[in-house]
């Protein structure tokens, strides 16, 4: 975990970064798909797995399958940045771009799994693929088990379910999600108190652009678990990369900018308060950055 003055300073509290940017493929994803694969049987293994992701679960799948010499194939959204495609292809899986968004390759990838008998690797609804994102709240309770308040992406809510799971096991940390005003699925469904499909716009957090299946074990969790939710525009969203990339010269994906975006937007919640913000990947499009530098 990283300090930020710059944040601490602006909300009047003590902020600390946890850095799955900096992950071998640079994003938490790596943690979920590598668990879930090594828990697979042989004959599991044999007849392959099969994904669907706006690029950042692809990214581990592929290279936790690479790793254990599992076949994988994986879809990804047509709206998916070159950059997280070029990295799939390069971890050497079978890749099929289609769908206008997340649940559409969804879809095409679990007919796969019931056509040719490969085993879907959920990017959410797994809790198998949970426990594995679980340990970045273990990182960040042994790192600082002084926090009282944490800041986490929510898409499918698989990262959120597992560092959730953490904080509330551990102690009485406060536990945010945060999403975007373009996609805020998991926010609205918790809301109404049911799963529903709600329309949706296009976002530069696009990790956390999708809907949820019927029966994911990630609402259940984050409806239990989390306790209050920030929602951001995208123009905040955007101001946070920017921050992270000319204060802490590091680059930094929207889905992964909107906790200190949620900081820079509303600093006089943190006052006062230890947070642990979750820096969830830095896999930024060119065509983002470029409308930030």
């Amino acid at each position: 975990m990283e300090h930020s003055p710059g944040l601490s300073g602006l909300c009047g509290g003590d902020v600390w970064l946890k850095l799955e940017n900096q992950q071998v493929t640079g994003s938490f994803k790596i943690r979920g798909a590598t668990n879930k694969i090594l828990l697979l049987s042989e004959e599991e293994r044999g007849r392959g797995v099969v994904t669907a992701s706006s690029g950042n679960h692809a990214q581990g799948v592929g290279y936790a399958a690479r790793e254990l010499g599992v076949k994988a194939t994986i879809v990804v959204p047509e709206r998916t940045p070159t950059v997280k495609i070029d990295a799939i292809r390069r971890y050497g899986v079978e890749l099929i771009i289609e769908g206008d968004e997340y649940m559409d390759s969804e879809r095409l990838a679990r007919r796969i799994e019931r056509e040719e008998g490969k085993t879907f690797v959920s990017a959410y609804n797994d809790t198998e693929l949970i426990m594995g994102q679980a340990t970045v709240g273990l990182e960040m309770v042994e790192d600082a088990p002084e926090i009282d308040t944490v800041l986490v992406p929510v898409g499918g809510g698989g990262l959120a379910s597992g560092v959730a799971s953490v904080f509330k096991q551990t102690g009485d940390a406060e536990v945010i999600g945060v999403q975007s005003a373009a996609s805020p699925v998991m926010y609205e469904c918790v809301k109404r108190g049911e799963i529903f499909d709600m329309p949706l716009e296009d976002s530069v957090a696009e990790g956390l652009h999708g809907g949820l299946e019927q029966g994911s074990v990630s609402f259940d969790i984050c409806r239990e678990l989390i306790d209050d939710w920030v929602i951001l525009e995208e123009k905040d969203i955007l101001a946070a990369i920017g921050y992270m990339l000319h204060r802490h010269h590091m680059l930094v994906e929207g889905a992964a900018a909107v906790g200190p975006a949620a900081i820079m937007t509303h600093p006089g919640r943190f006052k006062d308060r230890k947070v642990g913000v979750v820096i969830s990947g830095g896999n930024l499009s060119t065509e983002i950055l470029g409308r930030v530098v």
